[in-house]
């Protein structure tokens, strides 16, 4: 074989590849933040890919996520933002987190975001309205932080006896730390307790929390909605425990919350608008009782809530 002949069909070769390469369709990228770490968001992470198989997306075959884990840290969600905007992602889902979805609302104007926030959206400046988001983004309004009055009467209800309440918040999250604050300042009264306020936004903190709790004396824990008391939530019960402290969360493992969101990534990667997109606001809410910590606690659980409650924990 000629010299030429040789480099003709070497450079055929090179080629070939390059071409078939370029007629491959692009697989879109999501970009997802947790606010925990990867063994903590197991749940959370399995129900965000089945809302993506409603739509047809499969991980690995059909669409590619770039997963961006805070795992309980303070305030690293404009970096993690930032870092997803560089790599160009397709949308970014933020997950149940205000202080990542204002994050990403302040970043970015372009890029399509499906968040979960415990306020509302409309008060946040994450959207215009809840039927007609009007902008880039748009989600799930899980309604946690409007819950503060009601879970604090049925703190009341399963501690009659409780006269002095602890309600902890993350300074961190100012906005989710003010609400909270407000709206159980204002229950409080009617039910005749008095709040003692206090912050943690660091493991550290909420042991010195607790530390704080036994030599007040206090009857009970009203912990706030916030994504690193999430990732804390083993920690905050065992300390409860430890100091048989009676105390009332925002919820459980949101994972049809996740589910939504997988849904509304999936419906913008096929070519549906946020701005049209109406925010999807939770309709059905869950009281869950532990009895086996009551009873470990002294505390007797009225047969009214029993009636009420849609699960209890033996």
């Amino acid at each position: 074989m000629r010299r030429r002949e040789f480099i003709t069909l070497l450079g055929g070769a090179a080629v070939w590849p390059l071409a078939a390469r370029a007629q491959q369709p692009t697989v879109p990228v999501i970009g997802l933040i947790s606010a925990l770490d990867p063994e903590s968001s197991v749940s959370r992470m399995t129900n965000f890919r089945r809302g993506l198989q409603e739509l047809g997306f499969v991980e690995g075959q059909n669409v590619m996520i770039e997963y961006r884990w805070a795992e309980g840290r303070a305030d690293p969600y404009p970096e993690l933002v930032a870092d997803l905007i560089r790599r160009k992602v397709n949308v970014i889902v933020t997950g149940a987190n205000t202080p990542a979805s204002r994050a990403a609302k302040v970043a970015t104007s372009t890029i399509p975001i499906v968040f979960g926030v415990a306020e509302d959206p409309v008060k946040l400046g994450l959207v215009r309205s809840l039927a007609r988001p009007g902008g880039n983004a748009t989600g799930v309004n899980i309604f946690i932080a409007e819950l503060a009055a009601k879970r604090l009467g049925l703190l009341r209800e399963m501690v009659p006896q409780a006269a002095r309440v602890a309600v902890l918040v993350n300074p961190n999250n100012k906005t989710t730390a003010e609400s909270t604050v407000q709206d159980v300042q204002a229950a409080a009264p009617d039910l005749g307790l008095q709040v003692q306020l206090f912050s943690a936004g660091t493991i550290r903190e909420i042991d010195a929390v607790f530390a704080s709790l036994a030599r007040h004396r206090l009857d009970a824990l009203f912990v706030a909605p916030d994504p690193f008391f999430s990732s804390r939530r083993m920690q905050l019960a065992l300390e409860s425990a430890r100091h048989a402290v009676p105390a009332t969360y925002s919820g459980r493992h949101y994972v049809d919350a996740w589910r939504q969101l997988g849904v509304y990534a999936g419906r913008i990667l096929k070519g549906e608008k946020p701005a049209d997109l109406p925010v999807v606001q939770a309709s059905k809410f869950e009281l869950v009782l532990n009895a086996q910590t009551a009873r470990t606690l002294g505390l007797e659980v009225p047969p009214t809530l029993l009636a009420r409650a849609d699960e209890v924990i033996e």
